[in-house]
């Protein structure tokens, strides 16, 4: 006899795999902080463990996706706008701080949801990548944060508003470029954390040392970040992703709705 498992139950458990695989690779960014913890002859493996276990987890997650995520259209959708963030991408490649891909993968985030805008980050690297000639050590990690991006703009809140709709959709767009801000700083610290502690030698005060407490790692890291992309990369990037939003946004959200895959993914 075969069980029949509800649509709202399949969305349910693929949700609660993409928040614990979400929750590994956070701790596979952050495992400088916790290093400390483990015992001194395991801890040369520790970073080993957090490379290894990032691509595991990307195959892993797809693969968990339930049947929703698989549908003609989803996945004509899918492949369109991947193509399209990995062309944003690579044109936008060499310009520091220029990430117009972000304003991709807030707007169709926001429209067909957290799952969606998690596949669409994820397989927008992979392509780029690929059509590029960049993977990397780095890609896997850049595969996750530009995923949680694209997740982030998905659980965003909605509100009613019973006013006029031009601002209702200015509303709609202030949320979104405020959020891109946060996005933006979030992503640059996410990246700086997997390449910190191989980026600067010992013996300085950005320097990471296993030996230390998370307390001084931590403000290390924020030094290293502030000094090195923060002020310059990250600043570009969050403000090229809100003149992104301010500027397409209203016509690029009323395509991407008019193509509306139905319930939100």
């Amino acid at each position: 006899m075969s069980v029949v498992v509800s649509p709202r139950r399949s969305i349910r458990f693929t949700s609660w795999i993409l928040t614990g695989g979400s929750v590994l690779a956070a701790a596979a960014f952050a495992w400088p902080f916790f290093v400390g913890a483990v015992p001194a002859d395991a801890q040369v493996a520790v970073p080993i463990v957090a490379f290894a276990l990032i691509p595991a987890l990307i195959v892993g997650l797809v693969l968990t996706l339930d049947r929703e995520m698989y549908t003609a259209k989803t996945v004509a959708l899918l492949g369109v706008l991947s193509a399209v963030g990995a062309a944003v991408r690579i044109a936008g490649a060499g310009v520091g701080g220029v990430e117009a891909v972000f304003v991709l993968l807030i707007l169709a985030g926001r429209v067909y949801g957290a799952r969606f805008g998690f596949l669409l980050g994820l397989l927008t690297i992979a392509v780029s990548s690929l059509l590029w000639g960049g993977f990397g050590p780095w890609t896997p990690f850049q595969m996750f944060a530009c995923g949680w991006v694209g997740a982030g703009a998905g659980l965003l809140p909605r509100w009613s508003i019973t006013t006029v709709q031009r601002w209702r959709i200015r509303c709609e767009i202030a949320l979104l470029a405020g959020y891109g801000v946060v996005a933006s700083y979030l992503f640059g610290l996410a990246m700086n954390l997997w390449f910190w502690p191989f980026a600067v030698g010992s013996g300085s005060g950005i320097s990471y040392e296993a030996a230390a407490d998370p307390g001084q790692n931590l403000a290390s890291f924020a030094l290293y970040s502030l000094v090195t992309s923060t002020l310059t990369w990250d600043t570009v990037r969050a403000i090229t992703t809100v003149v992104g939003i301010v500027l397409i946004g209203p016509a690029v959200l009323a395509a991407l709705r008019r193509a509306r895959l139905g319930p939100r993914r």
